[in-house]
């Protein structure tokens, strides 16, 4: 009897953990199904947000500040703390905005697209800017380098050049021969012996460095001999708006040859003429665009403007006299069939202007 009533409490003992187990499953179940149901919900949102089209804002170039560096907050000498830094960080374009460092780089507007038959007539013409003139000035003057960052448009040319930001480099006009910048630097200077020196290399005598640099004269074309500057460029007439236009295609700069200024003759005299002017180099105007829109020219009357040298010479600020042009008939300069005749030769040149107006005005007629 004893045993018959152990065995019906252990199966009623039996039954109760039964029950409690299933009780358990249920509740684990119950919140596994509410936890995804939870994140169903929780992803639904994010999923439709990934197919409303957003707009993002372009990014913007930045840089990490280097240790013990102090970059300028501003292109304003106003605000600068060191002179070194602020021509450094100027010179990079560069400026601290929060802890980055950000880009200031001008962009140049890009050219539009010329179909050749959008082109209704043309005319290739030469100029010669001389810097001189007084509204040309801007072109020659070279700031302190501190207050503002003005250079002549020489020295821009050719410390780009140097520097590899500038690699379309022509030896002349037809753009067919390029130039390194190892060759461009042999046209502009040359180191030449004095009478002196080579007396005493003959004469067998030691040389001591003071010797040598007491004896040797360096020529050098500088920023202040470079005055006058040549532009090709073309006029055309745009059939789509029926305007004319002008565009510029290379620039170079004139200046004496120092390997003429170096030749001498018997007694020490110098053979060669400093004002005889040749082309030291012709630059294709579109690849210096990006170097030239990024540099301010002089303006005295507000040391703060922010006119680029892209601007100017695409907006044809400045004076210049035609000297060759191509209508299509040949090309040729004005001193070669008006020889020795400065006077006419300002006429002639009057007149090729006029004769580009005219391509305008011939299309419309009344």
């Amino acid at each position: 009897m004893k045993k018959i009533v152990i065995f019906l409490l252990a199966l009623s003992f039996l039954s109760v953990d039964a029950q409690a187990k299933k009780k358990t499953t249920k509740k684990k179940s119950a919140k596994a199904k509410t936890t995804k149901k939870a994140t169903k919900k929780a992803v639904e949102p994010a999923a439709v947000a990934q197919n409303v089209p957003t707009t993002t804002p372009t990014p913007v170039v930045t840089e990490n500040l280097e240790e013990n560096d102090e970059p300028i907050n501003s292109l304003n000498i106003l605000n600068a703390k060191s002179p070194s830094t602020y021509r450094k960080y100027r010179d990079m374009l560069k400026i601290k905005v929060g802890d980055s460092l950000v880009s200031v780089k001008n962009k140049p507007i890009d050219y539009g697209f010329i179909d050749d038959k959008d082109v209704l007539r043309s005319m290739v013409v030469w100029e010669i800017i001389d810097m001189n003139e007084k509204i040309n000035q801007p072109f020659y003057h070279n700031a302190d380098g501190l207050v503002t960052s003005n250079k002549s448009l020489y020295q821009i040319l050719l410390d780009n050049i140097n520097n590899g930001k500038i690699k379309e480099v022509y030896d002349d006009e037809m753009f067919s021969t390029k130039l390194s910048p190892e060759q461009i630097q042999q046209r502009l200077k040359v180191t030449v012996k004095t009478p002196w020196l080579i007396d005493k290399e003959n004469s067998g005598e030691k040389l001591t460095p003071e010797d040598i640099k007491a004896g040797t004269d360096i020529i050098e074309t500088t920023t202040e001999k470079v005055k006058l500057l040549k532009i090709k460029g073309m006029w055309y007439v745009d059939r789509r708006d029926g305007q004319m236009k002008y565009r510029l295609l290379g620039i170079a700069a004139m200046g004496p040859d120092p390997l003429m200024l170096a030749e001498r003759t018997a007694d020490g005299q110098m053979l060669g003429n400093k004002d005889e002017l040749i082309d030291l180099f012709w630059v294709f105007y579109p690849d210096a665009r990006e170097v030239l829109a990024n540099q301010i020219v002089f303006n005295g009357k507000n040391l703060s403007s922010d006119i680029t040298y892209d601007d100017v010479l695409n907006a044809r600020r400045f004076t210049s006299i035609i000297y060759k042009s191509d209508n299509g008939l040949g090309t040729g300069k004005i001193s070669d069939y008006i020889p020795h005749d400065a006077e006419e030769q300002l006429e002639e040149s009057e007149r090729i202007k006029a004769q580009i107006l005219e391509m305008e005005n011939d299309m419309w007629n009344y």
